[in-house]
């Protein structure tokens, strides 16, 4: 199945809405503010403190650092704990938005998606006019990270979901699991669960001042060894409080937990926030085992690849030999292109929202006796005609009377050429609606394959007019 455009609206936030805090490593105060974007841009990150205010899409390939969190840099500007913004955003079913902040990281706030979700909410989220594109998970795809044993997977399954699996080795926290079938369920189950440390890593973070803005109302310590009267003064002192102790299920009485399985919860939230980073929605069921950040973001990376990989060579499964659903007399009857510039031969798909045709391409074609006689190759702007004509037959098939009209290019974006075309080939398109069609525009992504790989590219815009 690979990639697939579904019935499914985009998204984005209504209103702008900021909130502010400290951020959990920097310790510095930070305003937050979600602001809505256009369709297809996606989630990203824009520091308004710097100069030429620098954006940082939320991208694997942008990770470096997932010691504390996930930390993403593009051309020297970082941002730090990016990973629980970006759960309440997907979370919360929002596709495309811009996080403005004035500080590379993002509050803290309790240390959950929650005060987020609450900011997502009081924006609203409403639908853009663009269809959402998922990755429908075929086969099992895995990473495995040696050295910590930390294993993630997604299989099959016909929506988002994730399962985590956690075994830290402790008696205070033993093994624990949480599972979301839904990203409906996200708001209610998962994002009030707050991140949590053990007491070892505490000591460590506040030896090397890591942990400037934490305080015990942002993370659930877990204490798995004996509380030294040292430590005890330390954590007062770290943590302003007068009087720290330990409560019988072994955790600091800075706070109660809101679910028994509070870790495996954020472990979850992690899991959802850095997968946030693959771009693209997925269908499938994730298993995580002992997630963490940097097997979290490495397998980002592996699934964007492979992505990426079939967008390219994602040629559709047609049988050649098979009649086709619109031969070229009924092609001639739709469009108004003759010989030599009708462009495709035969339409084997066609749907309300995309059509598939294919051009035998022979040595007799007008153009090859200019183009390279002596290596004849398909002019490039030609492939992109037959595209167009093939998206042609998209819009006119919501008119009764196709005849009628005529097809005029509105505009061209995004035109890429990736293998030439040569007498002999067969060139298999693809156009898909990127908006409904509206008033005769239809705005649509085009596709070209031939030998089975990706010969051509083009984001297209066409009208209709009736012919006078």
């Amino acid at each position: 199945m690979g990639i697939v455009n579904t019935e499914i609206k985009q998204k984005t936030l209504k209103n702008e809405v900021s909130l502010t805090g400290v951020g959990l490593h920097t310790g510095k105060n930070v305003t937050l503010t979600f602001k809505p974007a256009t369709a297809n841009f996606g989630l990203a990150f824009k520091r308004i403190d710097l100069e030429g205010e620098p954006v940082i899409e939320a991208d694997a390939s942008y990770v470096t650092n997932t010691q504390r969190g996930t930390c993403l840099e593009k051309n020297g500007v970082t941002i730090q704990t990016s990973e629980h913004v970006l759960a309440a955003l997907v979370g919360l079913d929002v596709d495309n938005a811009i996080i403005e902040l004035n500080e590379s990281e993002p509050p803290i706030m309790d240390g959950s998606s929650k005060f987020f979700v609450e900011a997502i909410e009081k924006s609203g989220v409403v639908e853009l006019d663009a269809f959402r594109e998922e990755y429908v998970v075929t086969d099992v795809i895995s990473y495995t990270d040696e050295e910590s044993g930390s294993e993630i997977l997604v299989m099959p399954a016909k929506e988002y979901q994730i399962t985590t699996m956690v075994d830290f080795g402790t008696k205070v926290l033993g093994t624990q699991n949480a599972t979301l079938n839904h990203i409906s369920d996200f708001k209610k189950n998962i994002s009030d669960s707050r991140t949590f440390s053990f007491l070892h890593e505490i000591e460590m973070l506040l030896e090397h001042g890591l942990i400037k803005g934490g305080d015990l109302n942002n993370a659930i310590v877990y204490v798995d060894k004996e509380l030294s009267p040292e430590t005890m003064k330390k954590l007062r002192l770290a943590f302003k409080k007068d009087n720290i102790a330990v409560k019988p299920n072994g955790i600091l009485d800075n706070l109660t937990l809101h679910h028994p399985n509070e870790a495996a919860r954020h472990k979850l939230l992690d899991v959802l926030g850095d997968l946030a980073l693959i771009r693209t929605r997925i269908r499938g069921k994730v298993i995580a085992n002992k997630p963490g950040h940097f097997v979290n973001t490495q397998f980002a990376k592996k699934l964007s690849k492979i992505i990426k990989n079939e967008r390219r060579n994602n040629v559709p499964n047609i049988d050649l030999n098979q009649p086709p659903l619109m031969d070229i007399t009924q092609i001639m009857a739709m469009l108004p292109h003759r010989q030599p510039f009708l462009l495709i031969d035969k339409v084997f798909e066609l749907t309300d929202k995309n059509v598939i045709a294919t051009k035998n391409v022979t040595m007799n074609e007008e153009f090859f006796k200019g183009h390279f006689p002596g290596a004849p190759v398909m002019p490039g702007v030609l492939i992109v005609e037959a595209m167009a004509q093939t998206g042609g037959i998209l819009v006119l098939n919501t008119v009764p009377d196709p005849e009628n009209y005529l097809t005029f290019f509105m505009k061209m974006d995004n035109v890429k050429f990736k293998q030439k075309v040569s007498p002999g080939d067969t060139l298999i398109f693809k156009c898909e609606l990127i908006t409904p069609i509206r008033r005769g525009i239809c705005h649509m992504q085009g596709y070209a394959y031939a030998n089975g790989k990706l010969c051509a590219e083009a984001e297209l815009m066409a009208q209709i007019s009736k012919v006078k």
